[in-house]
């Protein structure tokens, strides 16, 4: 069989020789994997490569890179330089094949969903989901006859339960956006492939540092990039990784053809910027988070907080198992409900009221009145997410300087 584009695509978008097997730490590889100064005039950072379109010496040449015949970008919607490289690193660091950068981290799923579903396929989905993420199974993928099914993915017996031949994915988030559930890797994607269906893990908020889904059998991981892998609040991007066969059927469908959520190469570099400091940055967040956890659970206007380091968490078995930490974001129940919520957001000075998470800035907010508002009520409260339940996302402040923000505002 000839040789195509789309294996060509598959072939640069997996990590060299060199590089495939992480026998380096994982901060050694954040910084070097997939890149050789010598290649670039000794430049320590890699070239930003601001070009949409890519020139060769002759229409031959490039009528055999579009055959698939010859090696090289074309133009930068399908490939770029600058985002190649991203795309071997974060390939390296989550373990898999290929990777793919994309627009946003609603952008990496859609591509996925939209490239492996197709009309009379079922979707086995986590419930509780980033309000983003439920509004496109429920406002997109269902209206085009994609059966939708949420499930307790907490307990596998449900999902054993559930899927059936008709199953061709089985998506979750570990932790869950915003009530911090974890769900076992393992022992879903055993299920899910043992009846024939892929496994999609949303990491965005443990990232490949603290949890890697695919040594666990997952078959794709997606990351909102925006988040803890920027790690600065300055970009919007998204990730996919997984076998090189699924990147290349994303790459070529999802993301050229359906969603055009291309990944702009100076985002690209800010990306790998953020993964050079992406360790130390996880360390701190997991280890002021604790220490907040810790000292909310004490709070008598804190009706319950949702922390897999607490010994006290549904989660924290499942999470020893496969998180190297436990990561900078915290949900809390406040007694008060929906008013306390917002009232506490109100109060706070250096904590900021924002959407979005994993910004060196501690950022707080209250899903039932912002991120998870596309929820009707009776909904949220089937997933999981009450009037009162409030989530944050802790920085690098010193975590004595958040507790006393905190305190003020609780009383």
């Amino acid at each position: 069989m000839a040789t195509t584009l789309y294996d060509l695509l598959d072939r640069a978008a997996e990590p060299t020789a060199e590089t495939a097997v992480p026998d380096r730490d994982f901060a050694t590889l954040a910084i070097h994997a997939g890149y050789d100064p010598a290649n670039e005039q000794g430049a320590i950072n890699p070239p930003l490569h601001l070009s949409s379109t890519f020139t060769t010496a002759d229409a031959e040449e490039l009528g055999d890179r579009f055959a698939g015949e010859r090696e090289g970008h074309i133009y930068s919607r399908i490939s770029n330089p600058t985002v190649d490289l991203l795309e071997k690193r974060m390939a390296v660091l989550e373990g898999a094949e290929a990777a793919l950068g994309m627009g946003s981290g609603m952008g990496a799923i859609s591509a996925a969903f939209w490239t492996l579903l197709s009309p009379g396929d079922e979707i086995i989905a986590d419930k509780t989901l980033y309000g983003c993420t439920y509004a496109l199974l429920h406002d997109g993928l269902a209206r085009f006859g994609i059966k939708v099914t949420h499930v307790d993915l907490t307990d596998a017996a449900a999902l054993e339960a559930a899927i059936s031949g008709q199953t061709r994915i089985v998506y979750f988030e570990t932790p869950a956006n915003p009530n911090m559930r974890v769900v076992d890797i393992a022992a879903i994607a055993k299920i899910a492939k043992a009846s024939g269906a892929l496994t999609i893990v949303d990491n965005t908020y443990a990232t490949p540092y603290l949890t890697r889904p695919i040594s666990f059998g997952a078959d794709l991981v997606v990351h909102s990039a925006s988040k803890y892998l920027g790690g600065h609040g300055d970009i919007v991007a998204g990730v996919v990784a997984g076998t090189a066969e699924l990147i290349g059927e994303i790459r070529m469908k999802g993301l050229k053809d359906i969603t055009g959520s291309v990944l702009s190469p100076f985002s690209a570099m800010l990306i790998m910027r953020g993964l050079k400091t992406l360790q130390l940055r996880m360390d701190r967040h997991s280890s002021s988070a604790g220490t907040l956890a810790r000292w909310l659970a004490e709070h008598p206007a804190v009706e319950a907080v949702y922390y897999p380091g607490l010994e006290s968490d549904p989660g924290h078995d499942v999470a020893k198992r496969q998180m190297a930490g436990f990561g900078g974001m915290i949900a809390f129940e406040l007694k008060g409900g929906m008013q306390a919520g917002m009232d506490l957001i109100r109060g706070l000075d250096l904590i900021h009221c924002a959407v979005s998470l994993g910004n060196c800035e501690t950022l707080i907010q209250h899903p039932a009145s912002m991120t998870h508002s596309t929820y009707a009520p009776e909904d949220r409260a089937k997933h999981g997410i009450s009037d009162g339940l409030v989530r944050i996302s802790v920085g690098l402040e010193a975590p004595e300087d958040l507790i006393a923000d905190l305190d003020r505002a609780l009383a």
